[in-house]
Parts: structure tokens; sequence; C-alpha cells
């Protein structure tokens, strides 16, 4: 059978880009490695735990047209994020807000906390930060910057803070209001029953075929559609010919507990270097879960390598330069559309994944 696309990858955007091309009446075959559809958004359901398998996914967007897109398939909850930081034991709210000052210093008025942070920024004597910690503290001052980001951070790099570029933290939010709500945007939410429904929604007719890997039989799937859709990694698409483009993945270690209540929050991210992981999820509550148990996850970044999932692009000059040329190749490229995180090398929200799909469906 001959279809108009063949997409490689179940995540949002071939999703997204299936459910479009399907209301044009374009035949569609979706096909994905994993033997479950929904690529990172992915739920397992852990004793009536909607477990976010690949780590934790959180809806937000300014976009009323992509908020009621998704609305449309599932409807979405009230969760707001609000994560708590723990260093040495100590917690602080997060993003850093008034809440934080006070747990820091005992301010209690927006004046006293901007003067706080003025005395540490001059303090630090920085002119022109030269990497990443000397713009933070320039930015938010020492103490905030030796509790809250510099062992978090290196976790998260794999590197030394001194190592990293200092346009890596190009601003960083702070708010003097009583505000521990993470993101600034108008929508934000989870769907209610997990991002299985949402997935379940936009392929709903559409045929899927799990536990194929793409690259063993190309030539036979390229055959079966006039075009295709890529979401997998540009540099495995093109053979590596530029050289492999650097990824930071990370290790998820699940584990339910028979309590009903572990941390009292969904995200508590523990910043400092001596602890492995970055942080931990409670994911019961992303859906206010009243269940006897709970279920937890840590997560460890690491090296992506062989074998292990790409999660987040090294976006520095080295690997600009590399995706640069397989972004040419890509462009010249007929037959083949690349879209999403992978194909993209680019760090993708999902709500901008999904207007990315969008987008290149109606050129379609």
């Amino acid at each position: 059978m001959k279809y108009d696309y063949l997409i490689v990858g179940a995540g949002l955007f071939g999703s997204v880009f299936a459910h479009e091309m399907t209301k044009k009446d374009k035949k569609c075959l979706v096909i994905d490695k994993r033997d479950h559809l929904g690529g990172n958004v992915y739920c397992e359901d852990i004793e009536g735990i909607n477990v976010h398998k690949y780590g934790a996914h959180i809806f937000h967007t300014n976009d009323k047209k992509i908020w009621d897109y998704v609305n449309s398939f599932v409807e979405f909850n009230r969760y707001t994020n609000s994560p708590v930081a723990n260093y040495k034991g100590e917690l602080y709210n997060l993003p850093f807000n008034m809440n934080t000052f006070y747990q820091l210093w005992k301010v209690k008025t927006p004046e006293e906390a901007k003067a706080k942070i003025q005395e540490q920024v001059e303090e630090s004597g920085i002119k022109k930060p030269k990497n990443l910690e000397e713009q933070a503290i320039s930015l938010v001052g020492k103490d905030i910057y030796e509790k809250l980001i510099k062992g978090y951070t290196e976790k998260q790099w794999g590197r030394k803070a001194t190592e990293l570029p200092a346009f890596i933290i190009k601003r960083l939010p702070v708010r003097f209001t009583f505000d521990n709500n993470y993101f600034n945007d108008k929508y934000q939410g989870i769907p209610i029953g997990g991002y299985n429904k949402l997935i379940e929604g936009l392929l709903k007719g559409v045929e899927t075929k799990v536990g194929v890997d793409y690259f063993e039989e190309k030539s036979i799937y390229d055959e079966m559609a006039d075009k295709i859709v890529f979401t997998g990694k540009i540099d495995e698409y093109f053979n590596y010919k530029y050289g492999k483009l650097e990824y930071r993945s990370l290790d998820f270690k699940h584990e339910m507990l028979q309590i009903p209540n572990y941390q009292g929050n969904a995200v508590v991210n523990y910043t400092e270097a001596e602890i492995p992981f970055t942080r931990i999820i409670e994911h019961k509550h992303f859906e206010f879960g009243k269940q006897d148990k709970t279920v937890v996850t840590r997560e460890y970044p690491k090296e992506w390598e062989e074998g292990s999932e790409p999660y987040y692009p090294v976006n520095d000059k080295k690997n600009s330069d590399i995706y640069g040329k397989y972004k040419k190749l890509a462009e010249a490229s007929e037959k083949v559309i690349f879209g999403g995180r992978l194909a993209e090398y680019k760090y993708y929200d999902m709500h901008q994944v999904i207007a990315s799909a969008l987008t290149v469906t109606k050129k379609q």
C-alpha cells in the first residue's frame, strides 16, 4: 500500500502532523522504535497513577489557539508548577521570589530584597562575565547562586559552572512578589487522565506501528510513501556525515512507595552537587491523586551515549556549527520533512512543538 506520508516517530510532532494530514484525507502511517506511542510524553499507568516515564511534562502556553487545540482532544486540569528546592535539607520556593528571599535572608519587602541582591552583585565586582558562574552571580548575587543554581546546573550539564559559557544564562527570573508559579504563561495544566489521552485523540483513525526501527529497513519504508516526516536525530538520518551531535541524557529511577504522600509536591529540585540526582518527581500530584500509594522518580543527568535516549541538545558553538551543515542537507531534501526537538536540534517546549507541526502541515 502506498501512503502519502510515512511519519517516523510517534511523539507530539509526528502525532499532530498525522492528525492534521488525515483531516485533509491524506493517508498516513506512523511508526516508532519504542513499544508505545507518544514519544517522551508517554505515561505509564502504575496502580492508577499516571507516571511520566520520560520526565515531568507540564503543559504551558500563552497561545490560546494552542491551548484550545490540545483541550479539544482531552480536558486539561488546573495544575500549577510550583517547584521546591532542597539545599542540604533547607527548603526554598522557586522561581526566585519574595518567599525565596524571606527563606534566605528573612527580608520582608521588595525593597529589602532588591537591596540585598544589589549588595551581593556589587561585592562580586564582576563587570564582564566570562562564564556561567560569573554571569549568574552578576545577576542574582552569591547566595542564590551557591544554594540554588551552582550544584543543579553542574549536575545538569556534567561540567563545572566555570567551564560553561555565560550565554546559557542570559537572564534569571526574579520576582519581587510572593508568587511560586514557575511559568508566566496564561494557560497551564496536565491532561486529565494523562498525556496518553492526548496522543490517542491525535492518532484516532491513523494507522500506527510500534517496535519498528526505521533504519533497519529504511529503503523499504522510503518506498512506501510519497513523503517522509522524520522526527529522530538529524545526524543519524544523514549517517553521521559531519560527525555526531552531542546531547545530555537522563536516567530515571522509578519507585513505588506504600505511603499516600512522599514529598507534598510534584517537583522537588536537589540543588547541592553531592546528591547525584537533580530532582524527585511525585507523579500523583500532577493530577491531585488520592491513591493510598505513590510513585516517585529520581532524575540522574548523564552524557548521552549510543543506546541511551537523547534529551537535551548541547547548543554550544561546536555543535551548532555541525548542525548547520546537517540543516543545509535537510533543506535540500525534497522528499523528507524534518521536525521536532531531535530533527531540528533545538530545545522545544510542548506547545512550541505543536505550533511547529501545525505550521508545517499548513504548507503541505
